[in-house]
Parts: structure tokens; sequence; C-alpha cells
């Protein structure tokens, strides 16, 4: 009698009890979401009244600054508290010293004016590193065939206190130059922006995923005159590589970093995790465009429910240790989560 007990007792417990329906898994819910948990990345251009869709990033726009303005609005209204802002530089505007990236009034100075205007509450992240400004389409300045990592991070430091000076709430360095988080605090504690942080770019990996986003800016590596890297492999990390991504955030945080950031998201879940169980700091995780558009595009052919796999896979990034995730599907699941 005492078996068939037993047998009847078995298992005692049932992991099924806790999922039985959707208030029950509410209660146990481990990770959560909301819209302050994201940060939306946003593309300006120059002009009036402009506002042009990216093909390879169904739904995602260059904005000129007033059009970006009222988005602004409407991001923070849905409960979104940062965005993380890049430009498209005119063409006539490039070189090989970036110069125009410390313009007090280039495209992104007067973009942070307006939106810190419009918007005091909204933290404002502006994108620091040259490819934007570069004719060759690479994050530094090029010399004798390579970036030459001193002189670039000279010109980032410029950059970044020009965008302090507009009123920038932290500067977003994706450059991954090497001692630039500790030349970027020098020179922003310098210029009297101690509050002012650095949410530095640490384990960015040299990734197929960027190509949308390169699409969207113009900043791809271009053919040249002269010897120029024909990748960015010689800055961003190799993909094969995990101690690495914990070495350069932990150089970062050592350096004066307030935030790290791991780039892509999806496909680099493992080293969200490792590099959040070893820094003290937030991590960022950058949801990249190609990410973005990979879902976009199987969605539009009925192979994915879009809002289904947008949700579980901002989840799962959040699960993974992000602190903030830098998402294209910002503004759509927001709107979801307030519903």
């Amino acid at each position: 009698m005492e078996l068939k007990k037993l047998k009847y007792m078995f298992p005692l417990q049932r992991g099924r009890r806790l999922r039985q329906n959707e208030s029950l898994r509410s209660l146990v819910r481990e990770t959560t979401l909301s819209p302050s948990d994201f940060m939306f990345p946003m593309f300006i251009t120059e002009g009036e009244n402009v506002k042009i869709e990216i093909p390879s990033m169904v739904g995602i726009f260059r904005r000129s600054i007033d059009l970006t303005v009222e988005e602004v609005k409407e991001l923070f209204a849905l409960g979104i508290r940062a965005v993380n802002i890049y430009v498209k530089v005119d063409e006539s505007l490039k070189d090989n010293t970036g110069k125009e990236a410390w313009n007090s009034n280039g495209l992104m100075q007067r973009a942070i004016k307006a939106i810190k205007t419009a918007c005091p509450e909204m933290i404002v992240m502006p994108d620091v590193a040259l490819d934007p400004y570069s004719i060759y389409g690479h994050d530094g300045i090029i010399e004798n065939g390579d970036v030459e990592n001193d002189s670039t991070n000279e010109a980032l430091v410029k950059m970044a206190v020009s965008h302090a000076q507009a009123g920038a709430d932290f500067v977003a360095p994706s450059d991954m130059m090497d001692g630039r988080v500790l030349r970027l605090r020098q020179g922003l504690d310098a210029a009297g922006f101690h509050n002012v942080g650095i949410m530095s770019y640490s384990a960015k990996y040299a990734s197929a995923f960027y190509g949308p986003f390169r699409d969207a800016l113009g900043s791809a590596p271009k053919d040249a005159d002269i010897e120029v890297p024909k990748d960015k492999k010689t800055y961003q990390m190799d993909y094969a590589n995990r101690i690495e991504a914990i070495k350069e955030a932990l150089m970062d945080v050592e350096e004066g970093a307030d935030m790290v950031m791991v780039k892509p998201g999806i496909a680099y879940l493992d080293i969200v995790r490792e590099v959040k169980n070893a820094v003290n700091v937030p991590v960022t995780v950058f949801h990249v465009s190609g990410e973005y558009a990979m879902i976009k595009a199987a969605a539009e052919r009925g192979w994915l429910d879009h809002d289904k796999i947008m949700m579980e896979q901002l989840m799962c990034i959040k699960r993974a240790g992000a602190s903030l995730i830098s998402t294209y599907f910002a503004k759509e699941a927001s709107i979801i989560l307030n519903k």
C-alpha cells in the first residue's frame, strides 16, 4: 500500500501548476518589460518637414529636426525615456579629419539642442564616431592604410565635448578605439561636463547585421584613391571571441564608462550574460538593424507573427541581462505594452 501511495504522489513538484493561466503566469514571471527599458535609435537629416523611409528598414525614417522633435514627444508620451541619435551628413561635408563632427552649428549639435528644448526630460545619447563624417566610411582617421587610434581619439574628444555643449546627457562612443573612454572622460571633465555620462560600445562586434544601418547613414567603408581597410575588422571585435568582450567591458568601466554596451543583440546573448556578470554598471544591448529587418521581412511574407516574435526577442534580451535595450522596435513594443 505504501508503494502504491507513493506512485500517485510522484512528482511532488509540478512546474505546470505555475503555468495554468495568464494571471498565475504573470505572478511568477521572472522578467518583465516596460517602455522605460527601451532606447530608440533615430536618424536625422537636413531640411524641413522631411521624412524619408529607409528601404532596408521598413517603418524607420530619416527625419529633419522639426519632425524628429515631434517624434521624440510621441516617444516620451509612450514612456520611452532615451533616444540614441545619428545624423546623415551631406557628402560635401565629409573628409578624412571628421571636423564637421564638432561643428557647433552642425546637424547633430542643432538636433540635440532642439530635442532638449522641446523635451528636456528625454535622455539624449548622440553617437560618437567619425564614420558619418568620413569620406572613407570608417570610424576614425585613415593614416598609412589603417584607422589611426590616437589621433582618432583626439577627434572624438572634440566631438563629445561639442555634444555636451549642445545639451547631451550622455555620449555614446561606438568607434572601438583603444583608450577612448578615458580620453573622453578627461576631455569632458576638463570642459566642465562632469555630469555628462558615457555609454560605451564596449563589445561591438564586426558584424554583418549592420547592413541596413549603414544604408541609413551611408557609413559603409568605401573604395578610395588611397589604401584603406576594406572592412572594420581591425577595430571592431572578432565574433568568434567571448573572453575579449569581458576584457573590453572591464577596461571601459575602469576608464570611466557609466554604461557598457553589447552589439549586436539576439545573436550575442551569451556575451550579454557574460558581461552582465562581470561589470557593476548597467549593460545596454543594441538590437540592431539587421535583426530588425529580418523580423520585418519574415513577417511581410507571413512566415512569422511580427508582434509575438518582436516581444519574445525583446524579453529574451532583457532576460539575458540588459538594463537598457536600444531597439528600432521601441515605439511598436511600447504601444503594445501600454494597452
